[in-house]
């Protein structure tokens, strides 16, 4: 897929400054941590629909593997 032209209109100004900075690393980074956000938003989501272990589960667990060696 080939590149897009956005156009947007600003002050010459800002123009000026934006030269300077890169606009389109900041925008691809904008979007890669938006990713990134969502995709934890949703594991969270889906972790809070799974039941519960019953307390203690994660000591009995860890037990049994230490004397299993």
């Amino acid at each position: 897929m080939g590149d897009v032209i956005i156009s947007i209109h600003v002050p010459p100004e800002i123009k000026r400054e934006m030269k300077k900075v890169k606009i389109r690393e900041f925008i691809k980074e904008k979007i890669r941590e938006y990713k990134k956000r969502k995709a934890l938003q949703e594991a969270v989501a889906y972790i809070q629909t799974l039941p519960t272990a019953p307390k203690g589960t994660a000591q009995k667990l860890v037990r049994e593997d230490r004397d299993s060696h």
